[in-house]
């Protein structure tokens, strides 16, 4: 499926602002073209509700909604997919479950990863983490610029068109780089959720992404 990674939003309701996930993604509906949710430490019930609530705001606008890791939370909700990581489900056991027209994304964070990962399995890759980010718990050392440069080159010599977004510690100051360096798009967190005003925020991550994009030749 082809999957627009341009402005992906990261929805965690540890990382919400004090908002509701569903105000959240009403305020960032207008510019952000896929979402996923994403909570570690919420039950499943609690995980089913906070994905219905989102997919209210999400499904009427056609954004895309996925969830991280809970193969089986996405089947309750319908959603459309699921992003996953290296030691999650594998995802040919996830695309086994979700089917053919699931949205399916990996983590990827070294060149070893990035040689196996079985593409013909998968929707995109996420790169990352890029830069710093106080968003997740197990952050790891940052990659930076050069080596996501490196893992989106191990990618494309596979796929030259494969989608792939970048993430971890991304904002209006820094997306342009990430873009510059063959990202499709960039996943952000608290770029959005954080914001005094997460409208206009994504208005201008969004346009700032499309300026880097099409400066690179992609558009």
């Amino acid at each position: 499926m082809n999957v627009d990674l341009r402005l992906y939003a990261v929805i965690d309701p540890a990382v919400a602002g004090g908002r509701s996930l569903g105000d959240l993604a009403t305020r960032i509906a207008g510019s952000v073209t896929l979402v996923q949710l994403r909570d570690k430490h919420g039950s499943t019930r609690t995980m089913v509700e906070e994905a219905r609530e989102l997919t209210a705001v999400l499904a009427p606008l056609n954004i895309p909604l996925l969830i991280n890791d809970r193969v089986d939370v996405a089947l309750a909700v319908e959603a459309d997919g699921v992003h996953i990581g290296q030691d999650d489900m594998s995802p040919a056991d996830a695309r086994l479950l979700l089917g053919r027209t699931a949205i399916i994304g990996l983590s990827i964070k070294t060149v070893a990863q990035a040689k196996a990962a079985p593409l013909d399995m998968l929707d995109y890759v996420a790169i990352g983490g890029v830069y710093g980010t106080a968003s997740k718990d197990d952050a790891q050392t940052p990659i930076g610029l050069s080596g996501l440069g490196a893992l989106v080159q191990a990618i494309r010599a596979r796929d030259p068109k494969f989608p792939i977004c970048a993430i971890a510690g991304i904002n209006q100051s820094n997306a342009g780089d990430v873009i510059a360096q063959g990202a499709d798009g960039v996943a952000v967190i608290s770029a959005l959720s954080l914001a005094a005003d997460p409208t206009l925020a994504a208005r201008d991550l969004l346009s700032g992404v499309d300026a880097a994009l099409v400066r690179r030749g992609k558009s």
